[in-house]
C-alpha cells in the first residue's frame, strides 16, 4: 500500500512553498522519508525554518545520509507495517547514523520493528480527533488526532533500546517511544493534524531542539 501513496521522485521545499511564510530564514535541513506523508508535516517544518526534501519510500538510507540532513522525519502511511520489509532494513541504517529522527504513525511502527519490537492489528483501531494521550515525561495529556489500525506491542519493546514515551489514556496502548542513547522519538498520533487538534504540534519544537543539540 505504501508504494501506491509515496512520492514518485525527490522534491524539495523552502519556506514560502506550500503556503508557508517566505520571510522565515532557513536554519535546518530535514529529510522526509515518505511512506504516505501529508503536506502539513512539511508545512510544520517549513514554518519552523527548515528546508524540506521529500524522498520516496524505497530510497536507500545511504542516499539520504549523503545529503547530510540535520534531521530525518518518518511519516504516517497506510497498511500493515510488517509489509514494508525493505523500508525497515533501511531504517536500521538510519538508526545507526546518529542523525536526529522524529517519526509519526506508520513511521513510528516501522522504527519500532527495525529495533526489535513487534506490532499487531488492533481489534478496534483509533480513528478521529479526540483521543487523549499522556506524555509520560511530563504528565501532560494531549488531545490528538489518530487514524491507525496497528499498534506497537508494549511487552516486546527491548528495555535497552527504547521506553514508552506516550500512552493512550483510554486503552493504555503505546502512543510513542523514546529511544535510549539516541536522538530519536516517535509518536503514533498526528501532531501535524489539520484542522487539529493542535495540542501536540509542540512536538515539532522538540524535534527542532533535538537538531540543535
Amino acid at each position: 500500500m505504501v508504494d501506491q501513496v509515496t512520492a514518485r521522485q525527490v522534491v524539495s521545499y523552502r519556506p514560502g512553498d506550500l503556503g508557508t511564510d517566505s520571510n522565515i530564514p532557513v536554519t535546518k535541513k530535514v529529510a522526509i522519508l515518505d511512506v504516505g506523508t501529508k503536506y502539513n508535516i512539511a508545512r510544520c517544518l517549513l514554518n519552523r525554518g527548515c528546508e524540506v526534501t521529500i524522498y520516496p519510500a524505497r530510497t536507500k538510507a545511504e542516499d539520504i545520509l549523503a545529503e547530510k540532513p540535520d534531521g530525518i522525519m518518518l511519516t504516517n502511511g497506510p497498511g500493515d507495517p510488517k509489509e514494508c520489509k525493505e523500508v525497515i532494513e533501511e531504517l536500521k541504517i538510519l538508526y545507526q547514523s546518529d542523525v536526529p529522527i522524529f517519526a509519526i504513525c506508520l513511521g513510528h511502527q516501522l522504527m519500532a520493528l527495525a529495533n526489535g519490537c513487534d506490532t499487531e492489528k488492533m481489534k478496534y483501531g483509533h480513528r478521529g480527533a479526540n483521543h487523549p494521550v499522556k506524555d509520560l515525561a511530563t504528565g501532560r495529556v494531549y488531545i490528538s488526532s489518530q487514524n491507525h489500525g496497528y499498534v506497537v506491542k508494549a511487552d516486546t519493546i527491548p528495555p535497552e533500546v527504547a521506553e514508552p514515551a506516550f500512552v493512550n489514556v483510554n486503552d493504555g496502548t503505546i502512543e510513542g517511544l523514546a529511544y535510549k542513547n539516541k536522538k530519536i522519538f516517535t509518536v503514533q498520533f498526528h501532531p501535524e493534524a489539520c484542522a487539529g487538534p493542535k495540542d501536540s504540534e509542540v512536538l515539532f519544537e522538540r524535534f527542532i531542539q533535538m537538531m540543535n543539540g
